[in-house]
């Protein structure tokens, strides 16, 4: 039986979560560590963030927005919790989206500050993107400020040290002189801004603690302290923030960051090293994990936590030789983010599990979809609002505190829920809704090695044409109307298109990128 979830126990910030969990699991323990593989304790995690947290504090006003541009490294773990001691947000930018979306998250979040730091920016080659941002204006007139962690850390002093050991002794008093509280905004994501500018996500502790705690509860019998988690994915995506980075960290699971999930051939290795029994990816990085593994790399994973995209078959039977499980599940970024997630003993392919404890949740109709519906939900874990470019600043709530996911699913007695697709991920053929995934499930029964994208384009006398985006080498149309034949598939479900690419386009969180996709699809049409 799962341990039952306690909203009453998630009223808290997560600076506040960071000092229950110490003294739940003890202040040595050690908690967090990266590739570099010298782990902070609990003890030392909370002093570190209150020494860097004060450092910040003396630049930045009490409630301010503060940028984060940093990889999934141990500093960015002392960054947000050192900004959430001192009642600051956390705006954790997106280093992968571009430059163009990176200056109108800043605009909307209304960032004056930034911090980031000098060896990742020359390691990944974003020099002119950084002179970019420190050249956008905000909305009182003034320039962003690029402070580099280096140079911060020059300041800090043996009696900085001192003193932070000291508070740290008192570390809730010191925090609660500084809190904006449970239900203050603790961080804030943004949107990819593939369908226009980036808008932003403001998520409250309450939020973000109440999803790390549900998730603890919904997986209690098997997650415990013993784990060793390895998060390979970014805290700019929600997933990699809370799911696999908080939620151990809260849970007394050593956790182990590394700055980027395309080192296919890195992660394995650093998971061999570290021990790690639970790894949180994507199904195309699990997928780019196992291929590129040694043997013996991956034999202490006992499960793979996949999100973001579905889990093809294929990478089940992949990771079902090393003898890891894994358990698929679904989320939004607007509910901080894990929504439902399949456990061990109730595993069901196609499904992405049980909703967790604490969530409302209902399908609303909509027309041309016989079967499901569009999935709403509300609870503790849903944002407080949406940050959008044209009103810079002002959070937009959610109408009656229910998210709409934008996803059409099937819902079950028992809670358990199916994804049919995206409600724009529906084309219109004929006067009939065509699923785009369940054509996507239909080119992977016939090559499941290898990763389908359906894409709907404009087409003059049926309104849109569906057009297959493949890695399959030797992928053709005609295979596919043997399958529908066989299976009585619709004739709608026919593909007019298969175009052959080497890869198909991923955004930084490790999301197939539609529109990217897309444009490449009319870009090689046209070219035909």
């Amino acid at each position: 039986m799962p341990a039952k979830f306690e909203p009453a126990a998630a009223r808290c910030t997560l600076f506040s979560a960071l000092i229950k969990a110490a003294r739940q699991f003890g202040k040595a323990t050690p908690i967090l560590e990266d590739q570099e593989r010298t782990p902070l304790s609990y003890g030392r995690l909370i002093i570190a963030s209150l020494v860097l947290g004060e450092k910040i504090a003396a630049f930045t006003r009490r409630g301010e927005t503060v940028g984060v541009l940093l990889p999934s490294v141990m500093g960015v773990g002392v960054v947000v919790f050192g900004l959430n001691a001192f009642g600051r947000v956390a705006a954790l930018l997106n280093f992968t989206a571009g430059t163009k979306n990176l200056r109108s998250a800043v605009r909307t979040g209304q960032i004056h500050t930034i911090l980031t730091s000098r060896r990742f920016i020359d390691n990944a080659k974003l020099d002119d993107v950084v002179a970019a941002l420190a050249n956008t204006t905000t909305g009182d007139g003034s320039k962003v400020r690029i402070v580099y962690l280096e140079e911060l850390r020059k300041t800090i002093s043996g009696a900085d040290k001192l003193k932070g050991a000291v508070k740290a002794a008192i570390a809730g008093r010191v925090h609660a002189r500084h809190s904006l509280g449970p239900e203050a905004p603790a961080v804030v994501l943004f949107t990819s801004g593939t369908e226009g500018a980036p808008k932003g996500v403001v998520l409250t502790n309450i939020n973000l603690v109440s999803n790390a705690y549900q998730i603890i509860a919904h997986a209690s019998g098997f997650f415990s302290s013993k784990d060793v988690v390895l998060n390979p994915l970014p805290v700019f995506h929600c997933f990699g923030l809370t799911a696999a980075m908080l939620m151990p960290i809260f849970n007394g699971m050593r956790t182990v960051l590394y700055p980027s999930p395309l080192h296919y051939k890195q992660v394995p290795k650093l998971i061999r090293e570290t021990r790690a029994t639970v790894l949180f990816a994507t199904d195309t990085f699990l997928q780019g994990y196992i291929r590129a593994a040694d043997p013996g790399d991956l034999d202490t994973v006992r499960f793979a936590v996949a999100g973001a995209e579905r889990v093809k078959d294929a990478t089940r039977t992949l990771w079902a030789r090393t003898g890891t499980t894994i358990l698929e599940g679904y989320g939004a970024t607007e509910c901080s983010p894990v929504i439902c997630c399949n456990l061990p003993h109730s595993n069901r392919s196609g499904s992405v599990g049980p909703v967790l404890q604490g969530m409302d949740v209902r399908l609303d109709p909509v027309e041309g979809i016989h079967d499901g519906g569009r999935l709403m939900v509300s609870g503790p874990n849903v944002m407080a609002g949406y940050l959008f470019a044209e009103e810079p600043g002002k959070i937009v709530p959610p109408k009656d505190g229910w998210h709409d996911t934008g996803d059409i699913c099937l819902l079950g007695e028992d809670r358990f829920v199916v994804i049919q697709g995206r409600a724009k991920r529906f084309a219109k053929i004929g006067g009939e809704m065509v699923s785009l995934a369940a054509v996507e499930a239909m080119a992977a029964s016939i090559w499941p090695g290898a990763n389908h994208v359906v894409v709907s384009l404009p087409d003059q006398k049926k309104g849109e044409q569906l057009v297959l985006v493949t890695e399959q080498p030797d992928a053709e149309r005609g295979a596919l109307q043997v399958r529908a034949r066989q299976d009585g598939y619709p004739e709608l479900w026919l593909p007019r298109a298969v175009l052959v690419v080497a890869n198909i386009p991923v955004l930084g969180s490790g999301k197939v990128d539609y529109a990217a996709t897309a444009e490449l699809a009319r870009t090689m049409r046209s070219l035909i």
